[in-house]
């Protein structure tokens, strides 16, 4: 029997007999349904329509109200960033555990096919993370390579944005610059991250893709 992946509990699994003479293939899940319940879906619907943030009605969040517009731009999400996916987080994107990109990885892969996109994008990360932690914890949930896009401007963070306050995030100058061989021009992309908090980081990576000549640039975030 599989192990869920965030507890360790065993998974069982129901076959009904439609569902077995429907020669169906085993999908086996990677997270028990108790650990599953205890990520909250945003609901599209009502959420910000600049953001993705979860609200009650469809209209421009707090945040976003002291936003400047950046032409052709708005982000989606898919969770609530809540205690539960803060643990996520800890273990997978800190503590290097990279097996947890499976609790995800359908999720995330879905919602990209969803979009659309010309082509998708993913922010990067420094090569000093990349070399500490081995991977970048948003092309571990996908399943094909992003195009040629974006590199940071430092090799290495000083102060890593987890540990900013929202002042620090909003005055962060412009962390990247476009990659040697991307093509971004006339092309309408998706930019991929992880948890969208003050919205500093996408911004800063869609109005740099959108100046590079991208007509439009959709943000995709697991959380929010």
């Amino acid at each position: 029997m599989p192990a869920c992946l965030m507890c360790h509990s065993t998974i069982t699994t129901k076959f009904t007999l439609p569902w077995i003479l429907s020669w169906q293939p085993v999908m086996r899940p990677v997270v028990c349904s108790t650990c599953w319940r205890q990520f909250v879906p945003i609901k599209r619907a009502t959420a910000c329509a600049s953001c993705g943030r979860a609200q009650e009605r469809s209209q421009p969040c707090s945040d976003c109200q002291r936003w400047p517009e950046i032409g052709a731009f708005h982000n989606e999400a898919l969770f609530e960033y809540n205690e539960a996916m803060h643990n996520y987080f800890q273990r997978y994107k800190f503590q290097g555990d990279y097996q947890l990109r499976q609790v995800f990885a359908s999720s995330m892969q879905a919602a990209v096919g969803q979009r659309h996109a010309e082509a998708y994008v993913v922010v990067p990360v420094t090569p000093t993370t990349m070399q500490t932690r081995g991977f970048n914890q948003v092309t571990g949930w996908l399943a094909v390579a992003p195009m040629p896009g974006l590199v940071t401007q430092a090799t290495a963070k000083s102060v890593p944005q987890s540990k900013k306050d929202r002042q620090a995030r909003l005055k962060t100058p412009q962390p990247f610059r476009l990659a040697p061989n991307a093509i971004v021009a006339g092309k309408h992309l998706l930019l991929v991250d992880d948890i969208y908090t003050t919205g500093a980081t996408m911004r800063h990576a869609a109005a740099l893709l959108l100046e590079n000549g991208a007509k439009s640039v959709t943000g995709l975030t697991l959380a929010r």
